[in-house]
């Protein structure tokens, strides 16, 4: 057996500068672009935002950010002074950018989930390019008419891009190369595991934003509905048959609280805090070097300044100090969810808290030719017929999911400029119907039973 190492023959995306010129835009009375750097607004100036909004920083020959709406005064300032936002193009409310006209190009939603879908309406009916932070929507009806939005007369020409950024990393894009040559023959299974991280998972779906189902939504898709898009990927776009999922919230209940916690509802006030996992303490003040920069620290704190007692504040009376048992979140902390294709091929993905890895995702891809084994840094592919192996090591364009946040940020611009939605490779109908997928798969959760997909999704399509 040999061991080969190669480059993967994916080469690293080109800088805009590369493949875009200048747009030229038009004027007429609802829309007010200019002949420079297409304008972008951001609404929700969180992490995904700032993110995605930071390809203009790396290119503002090209791309303008020129209004910004969080409610959080800090966000929006940070946002302002980062990209030059005038004063009175700083809204506490998305909503309140309607009243300006169209003011730019495309629009980057990063709001909460359950946002989702006013948002893309709206912006939808003036005809705004859009990209929206995963998942669409919170419901089958929303994601639906959603997808009417964006197909609707504002939006021809106009291009609607979902943040499913794992398929936009040169890992990924390399991996399905390498499918698409059939160096692995026919797929027979597919096996992907996310492991959340356990301090990642305490911090967002326990007392984070993400806890509650209807307070946001489900945590297959709050989490991991790029997941089941990136299976999708691998498997060339196939429809499942049948669906099936097992899951729970196993750990963080009231029920499991340690006996010697008392009844103390918050990590500060609890004697049993120095033994937990779980303590907020340990996950907030105790980061390796001191690093209050953590973006699990900054969730914690909205203020320009800080330093350990103003952390240490905040966990005193914000969600964040609560006992994970005290939290009062109710969404799953591990689920497993398994998919039939026609033709009997399978797939099947783990979401588990119980990790010390945060997010590395794995994969497994079994084919009659070959196979296929990656961590998102590197995969082997090994040849049944030659019993070689050959090691792939893709180079990513930033950290942040091997690089498809940079990835699907450069794709969206370039198809903005292109006025080309086939450059981000999947369609509106493409994005509902991985969505319809994560649905289908928590319906046979809490039902306990098998579903057809087929039948699930004539069903979702016939919403009103």
């Amino acid at each position: 057996m040999s061991l080969t190492s190669v480059r993967s023959p994916i080469k690293p995306a080109l800088p805009l500068t590369h493949s875009l010129t200048q747009p030229k835009m038009t004027r007429n009375d609802d829309h007010v672009v200019s002949n420079g750097p297409m304008k972008a607004i951001i609404v929700g100036a969180g992490m995904r935002g700032r993110v995605y909004s930071n390809y203009a920083l790396q290119y503002p020959e090209l791309i303008k950010v020129v209004a910004v709406a969080d409610p959080s005064r800090f966000r929006r300032r940070t946002m302002a002074k980062t990209h030059g936002i005038q004063e009175d193009m700083m809204f506490e409310r998305w909503e309140d950018t309607m009243t300006l006209g169209k003011v730019a190009d495309a629009v980057i939603i990063g709001l909460q989930d359950a946002l989702h879908a006013a948002a893309v309406a709206a912006f939808s009916r003036r005809g705004y390019h859009i990209l929206c932070e995963k998942p669409m929507a919170t419901t089958v009806a929303d994601c639906v008419a959603m997808t009417r939005d964006v197909n609707s007369e504002p939006m021809k020409g106009k291009v609607f891009a979902i943040g499913h950024v794992m398929r936009y990393s040169p890992y990924n894009e390399a991996i399905r190369k390498v499918i698409d040559s059939g160096a692995l023959g026919d797929i027979v299974d597919v096996q992907h595991t996310e492991p959340v991280g356990n301090q990642h998972f305490a911090h967002s779906f326990v007392r984070g934003s993400w806890g509650n189902e209807k307070q946001s939504t489900f945590a297959l898709m709050s989490k991991c509905c790029h997941d089941l898009d990136i299976v999708s990927f691998y498997m060339s776009g196939r429809t499942p048959t049948r669906v099936h999922s097992f899951g729970s919230l196993f750990l963080f209940d009231q029920a499991r609280k340690p006996k010697q916690a008392g009844t103390a509802t918050r990590c500060f006030d609890c004697q049993y805090e120095s033994q937990c996992t779980w303590s907020a303490k340990k996950i907030y003040l105790e980061k390796p070097d001191g690093d209050l920069d953590h973006w699990m620290v900054s969730a914690v704190v909205d203020a320009e300044v800080m330093d350990i007692e103003t952390v240490a504040d905040a966990l005193r009376t914000s969600q964040y100090g609560q006992c994970v048992y005290e939290a009062g979140n109710d969404v799953v902390d591990h689920q497993t969810v398994t998919l039939e294709y026609e033709g009997g091929a399978t797939a099947s993905i783990v979401m588990s808290a119980f990790s010390e890895a945060e997010c590395q995702r794995s994969t497994r891809i079994a084919g009659t030719k070959g196979e296929l084994i990656g961590d998102m840094e590197s995969f082997t592919v090994f040849d049944f017929l030659t019993r070689e192996k050959t090691v792939y090591k893709p180079q990513a364009l930033d950290d942040s999911h091997g690089g498809g946040d940079a990835g699907l940020s450069r794709a969206f611009f370039e198809a903005v400029a292109k006025g080309d939605q086939t450059v981000l490779g999947v369609t509106s109908q493409d994005v509902l119907h991985s969505h319809l997928i994560v649905f289908a798969a928590e319906q046979s959760r809490k039902t306990g039973s098998t579903v057809d997909f087929r039948d699930f999704k004539q069903q979702a399509l016939q919403e009103p």
